[in-house]
Formats: C-alpha cells, structure tokens, sequence
C-alpha cells in the first residue's frame, strides 16, 4: 500500500468512525426530548436501526447504489458478499481498499434511517420501526443514493450534492413526514380546539449532550466526503464552512424564538444548531465561509417557523426530525444552486446564481429536490400503509398512555425502588404471614419482644401542626427567625405545586405547557408551649414580598402525638424529641 492510499483510508475511516458515533448523539436527542416512560423505546431504537441499517446496506443495498451505471438503479454485482469485489475498485476514489469505502457509505445509510425514529417516536409499534427501516435501507435510500452518488440520472443533470443534503438527510425527512402523518398525532398533543398542546422531553441536559456529539460527528460527516486527504485545504475549508453555519444557525434560531415566543428557547436552540449543520452539508465544498454564515443563520430562522407550522398542521414530530433533516436539508439543496462558487476549494467547478452561474445550477437542484422528494415520500407512504394493514403500526392507547418502555420492552429507563416487607396482603387487604421460610426485614422485632409499659395519660396541652409552603430562596432566612423564637426542628421537604395562578407562564417549542409545577419548600412543625400567632406572625414577616408566590401557611389542629419507642402520648412525646421531630 503506497503512502496515498494510506493516508486516504486512514483518513476515511477516522471520519466514518466519527459518523458512527453520532448514533449516540441521535439517541441521546431524541431520549431527551420524548418523556421519560418512552426512553427505553428511543434507545432501543437507535440500536437496532443500525443493526438492520448494516445488514439491509450490506445484502443488496450497496450494489444497487453503486453496481454500474444504469440511470436509475444499479443492476450489476448487486450481492457483495461472496461477490467480485474488484468490480467496484474505482468506485467512489481507487485510493481506499473496498472494505473502507463500504463502512463509510454504511454509516451515512444509518443516519438516514436514523432520522425517521424521532418523528415517530412515542407510540411506533417496535416491530413496525424495524421493518420499515429494512425496506429503507434495503431498496429506497439506495436508488436515491445511486441517482446523485454512483453515476445515475440526477449527476448526469449536473445535480450536486457534496455530503448528502439530500441523499440523507432529505430522504430520511420525507420518509419520517410520511410515517408522521400516517401513525397521527400523539395522544394528548391536541386539544379540542385543534391547537397543539406541549409535550415536554424530559431531560434536556441528555438533549444538549447529545447535540455536541452530533455536532463533533459532522466533522467526520462533512470533511470525510472528500474521501481524500490529498488536499488538506479542502478538508480545512469544509470544516470551516460546518461550524460557521452551525454556530450563526444556532444564534439566529435563539433570537428568532425569544422575539416570536417570548424565550429563549432551548429547545429551538438545539434544532437551531442542527439546522445550520444540515443545511451546510450539500454545499459545504462548494461555498464560502461567508455563505455559509449566510446559509447558517437563514436555516436558523427556518427551522424555528417550520417546528410551529408543522404542529399548527397536525404533524406530530416529537423532535423536530421533519423540520431539522427535511426543511432545512431541502434548503441546504437549494442553497448549493444560490451559493456554489467556482474555485473555492478544487471540488468546486460550478457557480450558482448568486455568483454568476444563472439558473443552470439552481434549475438543476431543484428539479433533484422534487424528484427526490415524489419518489421517498410516496415509497415511504406505500411501505407505512402496506405494515399497518398488515402487522400495525401504531400501539394501542393503553400502552401509549402507560410508556412504550413497559409495553414493548417490559423495562423501564428509571426504575423506582421499593422495600419489600416479610408481610403480604390477602385478596380483602388483611395483613397476612409471609410464606414459611420468608427472612425477616432488617430491623424487624418481634411481636413478642418487650415493650416499655408507660403511663398513656395525655397531657393536657393543646398541640397546634403549622405547614409552611414557600420559595426555595427564603428557607435559610426563614429558619434562622424560627430559631429566634425557640423553633429548633424542622421537618423539610422539597416539593412542587402551583397555586390557582398555575405557575410561570411556559413554553416548550412553541407552544404552552398548560400547567407548570414549581419547586417549592414544605415546612412541617408541630408547636405546643409557642404561640400560634407568634409563629405565623415571624413567616409572614419573613416570606412576604406582596408578589405571586409569597407562599402559604397552613394551620391544624393535632389530636395526638405518639412516640414509638417509650410510648408517651401528647405533650410528653414532644419534649425530648423537639430538636430532632421539630416538635416545640
């Protein structure tokens, strides 16, 4: 091997690896964005539609991406294994053993399938997904594939797309609207009136990771398509040209929500990103980088209106995968004919119309987009129709409402906890012995070991409960004036609520939360000697501002109190334990 071929397939599979790790930043998006009974699912998704991506790729896949030079489909050494491998050497570059070309290739095919699980996610049948992402891998993305990247009708119409605006990211946006709109809306998500109602993800820290991982991925994603590091000038350029139009899309969808929804919103942010990253690929060799600034911060804009549009319109698209991968990948098309300017890096040998090209360019993207788009979303469409009729596609509503992860998988992403006790419960809820042989629970003390006997006669002083509901921010003032009159226990809880004003006013991608659970802090104390008055005249000193959200005081009467291991009632189960009961 002589040293170019070295550093190409070194420099091949370095980036193929990258692309394969931004798996994890699509599993980790979408998981973020869904709610928490539906993480399971999501992950166990993002497995397996690589899974079926490698092997649909590696059946039949490749070889009717690039097996010869039909105009619509290649019909030569289609089955690569135990097939003539030779025949493909100068595919793609001759610089990079087959093997290298093929893992590349495999790992762009696994994004596009990628794309399709965000906007089904939350109430897909499992086995439905797997299926449909066969069929896409298997047949639709590779047609598309040989059409504009091995040698078919759309590059012979002089269409160029450099990383795969539309090859990926469009095929699988339109293979997700088509499976949107035929599974329907969520359950939940619209409300008698129409208008979308928000469905929160419920980790958005999971979301923002994930993001950074996608975006260190198309790093591989972009600048790997040079398929050579022949000319590290252009790898430079490309990966100049990425980040540009990441970080202006990132900004712009920023502005665009806080000015149209009253926030910055985090969400918008993170699709913001994505959008300048998707909408760079077709042309990221072909561009300036003050285009792609340009391109960045319009596709920035247009994602944050597509997310709302498509929700106005009944797509329910849990992630935004239509509006990111489809609407800006469209645009990202599209820009290549506006934008492309000759001699930017050696890839670029054509301008767009913005730098003297004329329509030729442009005519030619956009006869690619309709093209691409008629034949992905009504093959997509006859798929998605052919498995409902056949195994289904959607859950039942039962399972949607419980969470996919118990449903489909039997697990959960965040199990709770619970103490398992020697005793169980009889059909009619009475207390019945464990099974013999059953170990007893840790502390546990037998019903026949000796008790205190104790005088039960209550004291006569009155026992008052005050519970204090507050802002988390006015606890530490607060307790140090409770200690000021002699209050020195606590009982404390963080808990969250909202009041008749039902909490901030909030918005999740546009639309709003209708009720808003705020943290708050619960103070229990149990008061005898200290007057009642003298208690909820020192809070009310403490906590009030005269604004929404002063918090409340909640004042009970207590019949008795026991304490267990003496078994004193009333104000003499209060005495000893005030410090650590916060009784007084």
């Amino acid at each position: 091997m002589n040293t170019t071929m070295m550093i190409d397939t070194l420099w091949v599979l370095f980036a193929a690896i990258l692309v394969f790790f931004m798996n994890l930043g699509f599993a980790a998006v979408e998981s973020g964005m869904a709610r928490s009974k539906n993480t399971i699912n999501i992950l166990s998704k993002n497995f397996i539609v690589f899974a079926v991506s490698s092997l649909g790729f590696m059946l039949l896949g490749w070889g009717l991406m690039f097996g010869g030079d039909n105009p619509f489909v290649g019909t030569r050494h289609l089955f690569i294994l135990g097939g003539d491998l030779s025949f493909y050497d100068a595919v793609l570059t001759p610089h990079v053993p087959f093997w290298g070309k093929f893992f590349f290739q495999l790992v762009f095919c696994g994004t596009a399938a990628t794309i399709v699980s965000g906007a089904v996610a939350e109430r897909i049948k499992y086995i439905s997904f797997i299926l449909f992402s066969l069929v896409l891998t298997l047949v639709i993305y590779p047609i598309v594939g040989h059409w504009i990247w091995g040698g078919g009708w759309l590059a012979g119409l002089g269409f160029l797309d450099f990383a795969g605006d539309t090859v990926v990211h469009s095929v699988g946006g339109w293979a997700a609207l088509s499976g949107a709109l035929i599974l329907g809306p969520r359950y939940g998500k619209y409300g008698k009136d129409g208008k979308p109602k928000a469905i929160p993800g419920h980790n958005m820290s999971l979301a923002v990771i994930g993001l950074f991982v996608l975006w260190l991925g198309w790093f591989g994603f972009n600048p790997g398509s040079t398929m050579s590091f022949r000319h590290p000038g252009d790898v430079a350029h490309i990966l100049v040209t990425t980040n540009t139009s990441a970080v202006a899309a990132a900004l712009t969808a920023t502005a665009a929500s806080w000015l149209f929804i009253g926030k910055p919103d985090l969400g918008m942010t993170v699709n913001g990103c994505l959008a300048g990253l998707v909408g760079i690929t077709g042309g990221c060799a072909y561009v300036s980088v003050a285009s792609s600034l340009v391109i960045g911060a319009l596709a920035g804009v247009l994602v944050v209106f597509a997310v709302i549009l498509f929700d106005r319109h009944r797509v329910d698209d849990p992630v935004g995968a239509t509006s990111v991968h489809l609407v800006c990948g469209v645009f990202g098309t599209l820009c290549v004919g506006l934008f492309a300017q000759e001699g930017v890096t050696s890839l670029s040998r054509r301008s767009g119309l913005f730098f003297g090209g004329g329509f030729a360019l442009l005519g030619a993207e956009l006869v690619g987009v309709l093209a691409v788009g008629a034949f992905v979303f009504a093959a997509s469409g006859l798929v998605w129709l052919l498995l409902k009729k056949t195994v289904g596609i959607r859950v039942s509503r039962e399972e949607e409402v419980e969470g996919l992860d118990i449903g489909e998988h039997g697990n959960s992403a965040y199990p709770d906890f619970s103490i398992l006790e020697p005793i169980v419960q009889s059909g009619n809820g009475a207390a019945v012995p464990a099974p013999a042989g059953t170990p007893p629970a840790p502390g546990w003390v037998s019903p026949e070991a000796a008790i205190p006997v104790v005088n039960r006669a209550r004291s006569g002083a009155k026992m008052t409960k005050v519970t204090i509901v507050m802002n988390q921010y006015k606890f530490t003032e607060l307790h140090a004036a409770l200690s000021g009159i002699g209050v020195t226990g606590l009982t404390v809880t963080n808990v969250l609520g909202h009041g008749m004003q039902k909490g901030h006013t909030q918005y999740y991608r546009g639309a709003p939360v209708e009720a808003r659970l705020l943290p708050k802090v619960q103070l229990d104390i149990v008061i005898s000697k200290i007057p009642t008055g003298v208690l909820i005249d020192t809070v009310k000193n403490v906590l009030y501002t005269g604004r929404v959200g002063d918090g409340k005081i909640f004042v009970y009467d207590v019949e008795n109190v026991v304490k267990i291991r003496t078994g004193e009632e009333g104000y003499d189960a209060l005495q000893d334990a005030s410090r650590a009961s916060g009784r007084h």
